[in-house]
Order: structure tokens, then C-alpha cells, then sequence
């Protein structure tokens, strides 16, 4: 299930937008100043961020600034909502990198879809064509990997890893990402589970196994 955040700092339009939220399945947590946001943001990581820009203490822009700065939530994606509905201030944010920008008042069904739509967005693509790399062979479509010829005895999860993986090699995927894809969002499953899987895969790959790298707070890519 995705995460999403709310900064938010009139509590009627935040559990507006959380209550709207759950009603379409998403978690939601709501702050109502940006330092919380940012403290809490060292130890999570959600799937997506609605920020306002009029806040107490840091202002939605910089913090839109600083977590494009920061490796580990440069790729969250940020929905802008606030009352700044001028040119010059939806330019600066989408400059500053949000991915779309909603003025107040809004339409709440409106944002809900703006929200699915960017979440699309930010999905991992997934090639399924083989790929090959050394001795090492994945097929995506015949369910089947192979070393040096040797077919490997992978479960489905370790698979639907391997194939995430190597479909965008260099591109760091999240946990978050890793667990919808493997499971697609079948059933509750903890983040320290994806850390499992990799170290078995990892194993079962032999020397091919070092190619998956973990990107510290964030997830794990696949080097060629």
C-alpha cells in the first residue's frame, strides 16, 4: 500500500486530503511543519509527498530544494498545494523540482488524480526482454536465469527481484518499489523482507552476486 505524506499546516484541509486519501487505500501521515517533515524523513521514506508552501518555520520551497539535494529523497515525488497560485510561484516550484503543482481552493477528486497520475509516473518500467550480462542470462518472459549455462533454482520472489533489477541497470529502486513489484501489493510485507531476499539471491548468483549493490536508506541496484 503507498505512503504518502501530507505537510500541511491548517489541520481542516490536511485530514481533508488524508481522509480522501484513505478512502483510495493510501497510508497517510500529516505534518504540520516542515522540521517534523525533515526529522521524520531521516528514518522513512514514503511514496509520495503533498506539500504546502506557506509553512511555520521552513517554507515548502526550500524544503522541495533540500530533499532534491539529498541522494536518498531526490526521487520522491513532491506534489505542490498551496494558496500561491501566481505564474512566477508555480514555475519556481516546478523549477525547484516538484512534479505538479495544485492551487487552493482545489477539487479534491482533482488532486486524488493528480496524485494516482504522478505516482504512475514514478513506477518502475520493466523491460522484458532477456538480458545478458557475462555469464549471466535472464529471461523475464520464460521465468528462467542461468549461469554460465546453469539454469538457477530462484523462487518467484527472487526472480521477480532479479528481473526488477536488471531491467534498469544503474537505477536505484526503493524498497517500497521492490516490495509492489514482487507482490504487487497482495499482501502486508515488511521492508526487512526485501533485505532477505537479496541476500539470497546474492548467493545463488555466485560472482554475478556483487552486481547488486545497496544503496544505503533507499534500496539496491544493479551494476553492469
Amino acid at each position: 500500500m503507498k505512503v504518502i505524506w501530507i505537510v500541511e499546516d491548517e489541520p481542516d484541509i490536511a485530514e481533508l486530503v488524508a481522509h480522501n486519501l484513505r478512502k483510495e487505500k493510501f497510508n497517510t501521515r500529516i505534518f504540520q511543519d516542515g522540521e517534523e517533515f525533515l526529522s521524520a524523513l531521516k528514518w522513512e521514506r514514503p511514496d509520495l509527498v503533498i506539500l504546502d508552501l506557506m509553512l511555520p518555520g521552513i517554507d515548502g520551497l526550500e524544503i522541495c530544494k533540500m530533499m532534491r539535494d539529498e541522494g536518498r529523497t531526490r526521487s520522491i515525488p513532491i506534489i505542490i498545494l498551496t494558496a500561491k497560485g501566481s505564474e512566477v510561484d508555480v514555475v519556481l516550484g516546478l523549477e525547484l523540482g516538484a512534479d505538479d503543482y495544485v492551487v487552493k481552493p482545489f477539487s479534491v477528486r482533482e488532486l486524488i488524480a493528480r496524485v494516482k497520475a504522478v505516482l504512475r509516473r514514478s513506477e518502475p518500467s520493466f523491460r522484458d526482454t532477456p538480458f545478458k550480462i557475462g555469464g549471466l542470462q535472464v529471461d523475464p518472459e520464460g521465468f528462467s536465469a542461468s549461469v554460465d549455462g546453469t539454469p538457477l533454482d530462484l523462487t518467484f520472489a527472487e526472480f521477480r527481484l532479479l528481473s526488477l533489477l536488471v531491467s534498469k541497470p544503474g537505477r536505484v529502486f526503493t524498497r517500497r518499489q521492490i516490495i509492489d513489484w514482487i507482490w504487487e501489493g497482495e499482501k502486508v510485507v515488511v521492508p526487512k523482507a526485501v533485505d532477505v531476499h537479496v541476500s539470497n539471491l546474492r548467493k545463488k548468483l555466485g560472482r554475478y552476486g556483487d552486481l547488486i549493490k545497496s544503496v544505503r536508506g533507499v534500496g539496491y541496484k544493479f551494476e553492469a
